[in-house]
């Protein structure tokens, strides 16, 4: 067995993460496309009779793939990056063809075998395509994929373990390469399960449990379990809850003390164990016991103070350099509680008198308020945070701003100054300091040190933060300018890479506010212009624009869905609402422009959600590629919206879109979207205006100019809340993603 003469699992794991490691490296430069073969022109060939049907299979899934960035033409935009585009356009055309005429001409190679690698070649298409479609898989390794799949066909025919043409692959080409069902009789086929197992493990962690769930019997699983449990004991506590194979596996595990600790939590009797998980590195060294939490679980306010008291006690603990174990858990259950025992109900008062809307937030000290304020961003109403928790917050606190801080080890506090930013309240935040040079020093450790920080999320609240900062505290905003000035000359020095695109990024954004410095961002900044989104950039080939709109099957649903299908005119517009699960909304005059909306159907049986992935079937099915994605519910249904909106889209108006995670994962699924984003509910006086400016625009064929636009929707639309609604050349932080994002060629970040 080929696997027998594998070196042990920790040194074939380092080889597979050195691998990965360097794959990663090499992105974080920027990523270095494959190289466009110059090919000669195939020779004239036909096809077998039997096997004809096969080639005009991959032959049209050929023309689906180019076409799944919505222009139906021989070039496939999967990046900013025109050689990449290249090179995959290349492997889909060229190599493709290549590759079939080589197994068609093949004289060794058997009838069956020539049948099955084809048809593995168009499950590969396939998968691309689908998997880019939902931002599953990253088509610009088609190269690389095609030509693996070429040697693994190789090692196939000849009856090679193809174990050993994947070794050394990052796991998102080695998987692509080998998933065609002809490799399942390979001779190597279990040894590849088990590298790639392991391959997942190193490139996406938080996947391993999955993994293993269909293949527990891997020789590798015991010691992932004992490795993985240690980074997410939150899923090995979800998977030992279970009664199948993986399960049994972890149960059996006994000298590890946390995992017992964990699996006698997730087998309890009482079924509380996910009350007790958030305390689990309290618990494991006898600080808090079972007893304590019974005391006040059932007690919402109790609950919620015991975790803030715990989360203060771990970020202590934090910024002395020991982590404590699941603190993840633990802020995840504390972000649970805080929106839905607390945020929720004064968001959904929002028409009530203040005596009655905030009553549930009363009881709270002014920290608990404070992780109220911060764990819902982008989901607490305005109105919540300025009428409600803000003011609570300051007099619980005493009117101490830097006092409060202090007591909480200043955790969270950039996504807590970015959000006042927001709401208007640094100002009276600052204000309440004793010494007013503590307040210079806040501001400057909030802009400093973002290149030591873990991803993006806090140089995009320093970025968010700034226009409102610019314009109510001027001498503030000059000093943060000042101080990323400095940020950047002291990356410069050190030649940190990562810190230089950052600190670059936010000059430019910085000074782009002062408009008397005439920056150009889209020039500056070296990406898609977001000034404007031209009509031929959201227009397919035909010329015709496709909208989808997404709405959720909720009382306000139905109400907000029955009010579109009323503002389109008869004279400009025809509704076929002929589909049970969707209507389309078409132009009669002007240009192509058709709008696809799911209907609101009954949201506690899962019908809206059928109808969705209904429509997105249906658009996928006949190559309709959506630009225009709109979001109509509340906050809580956008991760939804997102994870079925089209990588195609180019405009995307989220409403309430829960601050920077929904932003960017936004971003992760199209790149280059324009983002229209609000701070508070969706209000029909603001809303209505818009769509039909927006698709008068795209009817009667105009680019989409945002400063005229937003002029021009003010004027339709000026009532209270409409400061709420930002366009997309204000909203920095998607800009900031954007531009870090072309400037360091990452991906993941």
């Amino acid at each position: 067995m080929y696997m027998k003469k594998l070196i042990p699992f920790l040194l074939l794991l380092l080889l597979a993460a050195q691998a990965d490691a360097q794959r990663r490296s090499k992105r974080k430069k920027k990523r270095e496309p494959a190289p466009v073969e110059v090919v000669d022109t195939i020779p004239a060939y036909k096809p077998a009779m039997i096997r004809l049907k096969l080639h005009e299979t991959v032959d049209a899934d050929q023309k689906t793939l180019l076409a799944s960035d919505g222009k139906g033409d021989a070039l496939l935009k999967v990046s900013a990056d025109e050689q990449v585009n290249a090179a995959v356009s290349d492997a889909a055309t060229k190599r493709v063809d290549w590759l079939q005429y080589e197994i068609e001409t093949d004289p060794t190679m058997d009838q069956r075998l020539k049948a099955n690698y084809l048809s593995g070649l168009s499950e590969i298409l396939q998968h691309i395509k689908t998997g880019w479609r939902r931002g599953e898989v990253d088509a610009a390794y088609l190269p690389q994929i095609i030509a693996t799949y070429k040697k693994c066909i190789e090692a196939d025919r000849n009856r090679q373990s193809i174990a050993p043409v994947i070794r050394f692959l990052p796991y998102d080409i080695a998987y692509t390469a080998i998933l065609p069902r002809v490799f399942k009789d390979n001779v190597g086929y279990k040894d590849t399960k088990d590298l790639l197992l392991l391959k997942l493990s190193e490139r996406y962690p938080q996947k391993t449990f999955a993994s293993l769930r269909t293949n527990p019997e891997s020789p590798y699983a015991d010691s992932l379990i004992r490795i993985m449990a240690h980074k997410y004991p939150q899923q090995l506590y979800d998977y030992a809850q279970a009664n199948n194979k993986l399960s049994y596996k972890i149960q059996n595990i006994e000298d590890d003390a946390l995992i017992k600790s964990i699996v006698d939590m997730a087998r309890s009797d009482n079924k509380s164990g996910q009350f007790y998980f958030p305390f689990l590195d309290l618990i494991s060294s006898g600080k808090l016991t079972i007893k304590d939490i019974d005391a006040v679980k059932n007690d919402p306010v109790k609950y919620f103070r015991l975790l803030v008291k715990t989360q203060i006690e771990y970020s202590k603990r934090a910024s002395e350099g020991d982590t404590a174990i699941g603190y993840r858990s633990l802020l995840g259950k504390l972000e649970q509680k805080a929106k839905d025992e607390f945020v929720a109900p004064i968001n959904g008062l929002h028409e009530r008198p203040d005596a009655i809307r905030f009553r549930a937030i009363q009881p709270l000290s002014a920290e608990e308020l404070y992780y109220v304020a911060v764990l819902t961003n982008g989901l607490i109403y305005t109105s919540s945070y300025t009428n409600g928790v803000y003011p609570l917050m300051m007099r619980k606190a005493g009117n101490k701003g830097d006092a409060l801080l202090k007591n909480l080890n200043f955790d969270h506090y950039r996504k807590f100054i970015s959000q006042a930013a927001s709401y208007n309240t640094l100002k009276n935040f600052l204000g309440t300091f004793s010494d007013k040079e503590d307040t210079k020093k806040l501001m400057t450790s909030f802009v400093s040190n973002l290149e030591k920080t873990e991803g993006l999320e806090d140089g995009v609240d320093v970025a968010d933060s700034y226009a409102s900062v610019y314009e109510t505290l001027p001498e503030l905003a000059g000093q943060m300018l000042k101080d990323v000035k400095e940020n950047l000359d002291r990356n410069k020095q050190a030649g940190n890479k990562k810190g230089v695109a950052i600190y670059s990024i936010l000059n430019n954004l910085f000074l782009s506010a002062d408009s008397s410095n005439h920056i150009d961002l889209t020039k500056e900044l070296h990406i898609p212009p977001v000034y404007d989104i031209s009509f031929n950039t959201l227009a397919n080939e035909k010329g015709e624009v496709i909208s989808q709109v997404f709405f959720y099957g909720d009382q306000d649903g139905r109400n907000i869905f029955n009010g579109f299908l009323n503002m389109f005119n008869p004279s400009s517009w025809k509704i076929d609402r002929s589909n049970k699960q969707w209507v389309v909304i078409k132009s009669t005059k002007g240009n192509p422009v058709s709008i696809y909306a799911n209907r609101p159907l009954n949201e506690l049986k899962g019908e809206d959600d059928k109808a969705q992935r209904a429509l997105n079937a249906y658009l996928e099915e006949h190559d309709l590629f959506p630009t225009v994605t709109i979001h109509r519910g509340h906050s809580y249904y956008a991760p939804t919206t997102i994870d079925y909106m089209s990588p195609s889209s180019k405009l995307v108006f989220m409403g309430s879109c829960g601050g920077f995670n929904l932003i960017d994962s936004i971003l992760r699924k199209s790149e280059d979207a324009h983002i229209i984003a609000s701070k508070q509910i969706g209000k029909t006086a603001i809303n209505k205006p818009f769509f039909l400016l927006l698709t008068e625009k795209l009817r009667t064929g105009k680019d989409i100019e945002w400063i005229p636009f937003w002029k021009e929707f003010k004027g339709r639309a000026n009532v209270p809340g409409f400061e709420d609604y930002i366009p997309p050349y204000k909203n920095l932080g998607a800009i900031f993603i954007k531009a870090y994002k072309k400037e360091t060629g990452e991906t993941d970040i």
